[in-house]
């Protein structure tokens, strides 16, 4: 600092008191205002992540990303390809390591599962050659959607969601909305 700029500091500090010796910590309240279930319930998050970072057999580039576990309808599969499924909650892997990915996807999906989310995307990225790290990413993203029982279908997503830097991917019903959906059809039917 210059001369003329301790001055002012001085002059404009004069009349401050400094505090007490004594410390004292000051917490924050938590930014979003989560009820006590809520928090023990993102603390209950299982700590096994299910999902295997063993044997990857690449995905080559031109090969589109896509699945649909047994006993789902073509329908299901269909109505994905085409976007006609509101999307409900992404994550964007891109620019993570592979263990970032596979925790981040991991508990991106057990925390949708529990907010009754059936709609996703998940963007991966995409590189230029078949063993660059974003098709890496890709191939391992198809490889732990398919380990995961939560997941009935995914498949590459339209260009305006990112195309085949992107995948949706549908997640079954949780119990809740199975009870919910047959009480609303229940009642139709009698």
């Amino acid at each position: 600092m210059s001369n003329d700029e301790q001055g002012f500091f001085e002059q404009a500090m004069a009349d401050v008191i400094p505090l007490a010796g004594r410390q004292q910590t000051l917490y924050l309240k938590p930014q979003d205002h989560m009820d006590k279930t809520q928090r023990r319930e993102a603390r209950a998050l299982p700590l096994d992540n299910v999902l295997s970072t063993d044997f990857l057999a690449i995905i080559p580039r031109a090969t589109a990303l896509e699945y649909k576990r047994e006993g789902i309808q073509q329908g299901v599969l269909d109505k994905l390809r085409q976007g006609r499924y509101a999307l409900q909650g992404s994550l964007n892997l891109r620019g993570s390591t592979v263990e970032q990915c596979r925790q981040a996807l991991f508990s991106f999906i057990v925390q949708a599962e529990r907010q009754n989310l059936r709609s996703l995307l998940i963007v991966h990225g995409y590189g230029r050659a078949d063993d660059s790290h974003a098709n890496i990413v890709r191939s391992y993203v198809a490889k732990w959607l398919a380990q995961l029982e939560q997941v009935q279908a995914f498949c590459r997503a339209l260009p305006r969601d990112g195309g085949d830097g992107a995948c949706y991917v549908t997640l079954r019903k949780s119990e809740a909305a199975r009870a919910d959906n047959f009480e609303r059809h229940a009642k139709h039917s009698r």
